[in-house]
């Protein structure tokens, strides 16, 4: 069975992303390896969204902000997949994509905005952690040899 790539790109790489990179890379499935990065990353990732991503299965170790300059460079995994999972980064003007990716927008609010208890914090990561899970269901799912930029963006139209 062939595994696609799919890199989740949000503007700091801190928390969305980072999500959809956990997500995807233990999704039971076995078809999906999850990559993240981010146009302006930031030094860390998020702490609640680090523990969901280990709560899933990553290893912690693995869990870091990064440029998304990194998979364009020739050495880079070649990607199937490309979803923005913020409005900043689907607005930015991305690199070259080697492979001709198929590319989508899945936008959610930053849950790392929220302000509140550490159950409400919590409350909105795992919203979009749920979000993410639902298209990722839908994705793996899908003849992922066959799919096209429309059909990756119908999935969030469907949900």
């Amino acid at each position: 069975m062939k595994l696609y790539n799919i890199l989740f790109l949000c503007t700091h790489n801190s928390a969305r992303s980072i999500l959809g990179e956990a997500l995807a890379s233990t999704h039971p499935s076995g078809k999906l390896r999850g990559f993240s990065a981010g146009s302006t990353p930031g030094t860390s990732v998020n702490p609640i969204a680090a523990d969901i991503a280990v709560e899933l299965g990553m290893d912690r170790a693995l869990l870091k902000s990064k440029s998304w300059d990194v998979f364009g460079e020739p050495n880079a995994p070649k990607m199937d997949f490309i979803v923005t999972v913020c409005d900043n980064a689907a607005g930015e003007v991305c690199p070259f994509w080697p492979g001709n990716p198929v590319t989508a927008h899945w936008g959610f609010p930053d849950p790392s905005r929220v302000q509140g208890t550490d159950i409400e914090k919590r409350a909105a990561f795992n919203e979009v952690m749920n979000g993410l899970k639902k298209r990722i269901d839908i994705l793996a799912e899908m003849p992922l040899d066959k799919l096209d930029s429309m059909s990756l963006k119908n999935i969030h139209a469907q949900i």
